[in-house]
C-alpha cells in the first residue's frame, strides 16, 4: 500500500500534530509484533503524512520496550521513505541550552536490551552505517527550524544510552569526554532500522536540559524535562510543517534508497521462505 511518503514519530511532548486532518488510522501487523500504536493518516497543509506516537498514546511505553523493528517496518509497509523524528534530550555542552534544537549527524550506542536489525534466522546483511543521519533531509528541517525562530545546531553526536533512568555524573562526564553534544534514549534504532529499510531517516534534537553534568544545578528531574517540553512541542510542529512541502517534492539522491543493494551476503537459494516473506517489503526488490 502506498498510504503516505513521509512518516513523523513523536516522541515526548508530541502525541499529536495540530491541524492534521485526519483520514484514517491503520493498525499494521507486522512480523515482528505490534508498533507502538496506530499510525495516524492524514494531510497538513495539503501534504499525506502517517503520524507515530513513539511512546504510544498516554506515554505508556518505556524507551527499552519500544518495539523498533515493528514501528520501522510498519512506515515500510505504509509507502513511507522518509521519517522526520522529534525527541526530547539533555544538552552535555554549555552551548546547547534548553529549547534549543540539535540536528546530530552522529551516534554512540550505550543501549543493551534492543533488538536493532531486521536481519538474522537465516539472511545476512550489512548496510553502509558510517553516515547513519540523512544529510539532504536534515538540512532541510533545520533550515525549516531557522524559519521558525529556534536556535539551531546542525551536526553533533547523540549518544543513545538505554534508560529509563538518568545519567550518573560519572557517565555525564565520560560522555562529555568523548566529545558527544547531546544525549537520548530512542534515536539509535530507528536510524539503523531505517537505514536498512531504505528510508530516509532524520531527527529533531529538542533540548530540555543539561543532564547532570553541570554540578552546580540540581540534578535533571522529570519536572524540569517536562517543564520545556510543550514549549518544544510547539517549535518542532512548526518546523515540520515548513519542511513537509519541501520534503514532499524532492527527488531522493541520497544513498538511503539503494543502502541495501550490496548489502545482503546470503545467497538467495538458502533464505528460508518465511523469512523471504516476512522481509518481503524490504527486501522483495532485492531477492
Amino acid at each position: 500500500m502506498n498510504e503516505a511518503t513521509i512518516g513523523v514519530i513523536g516522541g515526548s511532548g508530541l502525541y499529536q500534530i495540530p491541524g492534521l486532518e485526519i483520514r484514517f488510522e491503520r493498525t499494521v501487523d507486522t512480523p515482528f509484533g505490534a508498533p507502538s500504536d496506530p499510525y495516524v493518516i492524514g494531510e497538513l497543509d495539503g501534504v499525506r503524512v502517517a503520524f507515530l506516537s513513539r511512546h504510544g498514546k498516554g506515554h505508556r511505553i518505556l524507551p527499552s520496550e519500544i518495539n523498533f523493528r515493528a514501528n520501522i517496518y510498519g512506515f515500510k509497509v505504509l509507502g513511507v521513505n522518509t521519517i522526520l523524528s522529534a525527541s526530547a534530550v539533555g544538552s552535555l555542552k554549555e552551548k546547547y541550552r534548553p529549547t534549543d534544537i540539535v540536528f546530530p549527524d552522529q551516534f554512540i550506542d550505550r543501549t543493551r536490551h534492543r533488538a536493532d536489525t531486521f536481519f538474522g534466522n537465516g539472511i545476512v546483511a550489512h548496510v553502509s552505517f558510517a553516515d547513519p543521519i540523512c544529510q539532504e533531509v536534515s538540512v532541510t528541517l533545520a533550515r525549516s527550524g531557522r524559519v521558525a525562530g529556534a536556535t539551531v545546531h546542525e551536526g553533533g553526536v547523540y549518544v543513545c544510552m538505554e534508560g529509563p533512568q538518568f545519567s550518573t555524573r560519572a557517565e555525564s562526564h565520560l560522555y562529555r569526554s568523548w566529545n558527544a553534544d547531546v544525549i537520548g534514549m530512542t534515536n539509535l534504532q530507528e536510524a539503523k532500522l531505517a537505514r536498512e529499510a531504505e528510508i530516509c531517516y532524520a531527527t529533531m534534537a529538542l533540548v530540555t536540559d543539561y543532564d547532570c553534568w553541570r554540578e552546580e544545578l540540581e540534578p535533571v528531574t522529570v519536572e524540569q524535562v517536562m517543564g520545556y517540553v510543550n514549549q518544544n512541542a510547539t517549535t518542532a510542529i512548526a518546523i515540520i510543517r515548513d519542511a513537509l512541502p519541501k520534503l514532499s517534492e524532492r527527488n531522493r539522491g541520497c544513498g538511503c534508497a539503494g543502502a541495501l543493494r550490496y548489502a545482503i551476503l546470503t545467497d538467495r537459494s538458502v533464505i528460508p521462505p518465511k523469512v523471504r516473506e516476512d522481509l518481503g517489503p524490504i527486501i522483495g526488490k532485492y531477492v
